[in-house]
């Protein structure tokens, strides 16, 4: 860490001793400008959306699309969780056996589309186009964390 802020002083002294530091200051500014002015336009992007559904914290990968401002905006500040109820959501339950423990598990699978248009709703600037693998919740953390509840 100290070996490359030397180095960048070096390279400050050099920048100094050659170039106006009032051409520095107007590249500075010119760059700023720059990419306010990029920020304009739209833009499409990846980005994992937090979801809570029932207290079941999941992450869903979504492609949205967006100004360059509110994407930057969701990006730096929306670090939250988006509360879904279950009953906002369409879904099916399935029954798999585990093999190991011969036990038989249901688990909750949300309709893609379901979810989407819920998280739409809750994007007002931002539109999402697609979302990818939504991960299945176990109806046994869902009943344990209502439980937990009352």
């Amino acid at each position: 860490m100290s070996n490359a802020l030397d180095k960048l002083k070096a390279l400050w002294r050099l920048l100094k001793s050659s170039v106006s530091p009032a051409f520095i200051m107007l590249m500075c500014a010119s760059f700023i400008m720059w990419y306010i002015l990029k920020l304009q336009y739209t833009y499409t992007t990846d980005y994992a959306v937090l979801v809570n559904i029932e207290g079941e914290h999941l992450r869903v990968p979504c492609v949205i699309e967006g100004k360059g401002t509110n994407l930057l905006a969701y990006r730096v500040h929306m670090h939250k969780e988006i509360k879904i109820p279950l009953t906002d959501l369409k879904y099916s339950i399935a029954s798999e056996q585990n093999e190991a423990t011969g036990e038989v598990v249901d688990s909750i699978i949300i309709d893609p589309h379901s979810i989407q248009s819920a998280i739409s709703v809750r994007f007002s600037d931002i539109k999402v186009i697609s979302v990818g693998d939504v991960p299945q919740l176990s109806i046994a953390d869902l009943q344990s964390i209502k439980g937990n509840k009352h």
